[in-house]
């Protein structure tokens, strides 16, 4: 296997993994990425990538948290596989990552949300025994 996951921090690092990101989050250009991944991780975000040959192929974005509802927990603000190269397992891979680094940060939980209209998404969630436990409300403000 040629690919390996570490956790991302140099801004050209950061840049390059825009190229994934930009499929699930592509209101964000590549500079406003950048950008809001450091304003992220001044609150405790970071950002993780599987590479294939060198190119990122799937990236996460999670933070982990302590409460009341959850105690120790990883929340997952995003997770997304390059569009051309889903179904090769790398989403996979990736979410095994988080679940294992929740575990060794001492995570009792692993929180995500989905969009309503990310069926697929959807899917592959179930298929990894997440179970959809409630409502997510949002307002515009």
């Amino acid at each position: 296997m040629t690919d390996d996951i570490r956790i991302v921090t140099r801004d050209e690092d950061v840049r390059a993994c825009h190229a994934v990101m930009v499929h699930l989050r592509p209101h964000v250009g590549p500079d406003a990425f950048v950008e809001r991944v450091r304003a992220q991780a001044a609150q405790g975000y970071r950002l993780a990538a599987l590479y294939d040959g060198g190119v990122p192929v799937a990236v996460a974005g999670y933070r982990m948290l302590d409460n009341l509802a959850w105690g120790r927990a990883m929340y997952v603000d995003d997770l997304v596989a390059d569009a051309s190269a889903r179904s090769r397992g790398h989403g996979g891979r990736l979410f095994d990552w988080l679940v294992a680094h929740a575990r060794a940060e001492g995570a009792a939980e692993l929180h995500l949300d989905s969009g309503v209209q990310r069926f697929d998404a959807h899917r592959f969630y179930l298929a990894k025994r997440m179970a959809i436990t409630s409502h997510h409300f949002a307002m515009k403000l």
